[in-house]
C-alpha cells in the first residue's frame, strides 16, 4: 500500500486554531532546552560588544568564546554570569537520576572532592552524596 506524503504544512492545516496553537508553543519550548552561546547570549538581548564591556575583555574575544568547542568552565561560567544567569553542570547516567555537580569552580582550586547534590525528586528533595557514590 501506498502512503501519501504529506508536508508539515498541509498537516498542521487540518489541526484546530487551538491545535496549531500548542504544537507552536512547544516547538518554542524545545528550541529553548538547546541553544549555542551566542543564540542564549541573543535571547538576552546582550551583544557581544555589551557582553564585552561587562567581562572587561573584548567583542573579538566574545566571537572566539562563542565560536570555541572546548571552553574552560571558568570562562563559561563569567560569560553566563555576565548575563545574570548561574552555570550548572549536571552529569546523566543511563541507569542513574542526573546529578547536579556542585562547587565545580573548587576543582581548579585543588580541592578533589567535590560534592554531588542527586537532582532525583525524593521525599527529603534534593540530597548531597560523596562523588564515591557515583561508582
Amino acid at each position: 500500500m501506498m502512503r501519501t506524503v504529506r508536508t508539515h504544512k498541509e498537516v498542521l492545516a487540518k489541526f484546530t486554531p487551538a491545535q496549531r496553537e500548542a504544537v507552536k508553543r512547544r516547538a518554542h519550548e524545545l528550541e529553548q532546552e538547546e541553544m549555542s552561546l551566542g543564540q542564549l547570549r541573543k535571547a538576552h538581548t546582550f551583544t557581544q560588544v555589551r557582553l564585552a564591556e561587562t567581562l572587561g575583555t573584548t567583542q573579538e574575544s566574545i566571537s572566539r568564546i562563542e565560536h570555541n568547542s572546548d571552553l574552560l568552565l571558568s570562562t563559561l561560567r563569567s560569560y553566563i554570569e555576565a548575563m545574570g544567569g548561574k552555570l550548572q553542570l549536571v552529569a546523566q547516567f543511563p541507569d542513574k537520576p542526573p546529578v547536579s555537580i556542585a562547587d565545580f569552580g573548587s576543582l581548579a582550586a585543588g580541592k578533589t572532592s567535590p560534592s554531588v547534590t542527586a537532582s532525583a525528586k525524593k521525599a527529603g528533595g534534593n540530597r548531597r552524596l560523596p562523588l564515591e557514590a557515583l561508582e
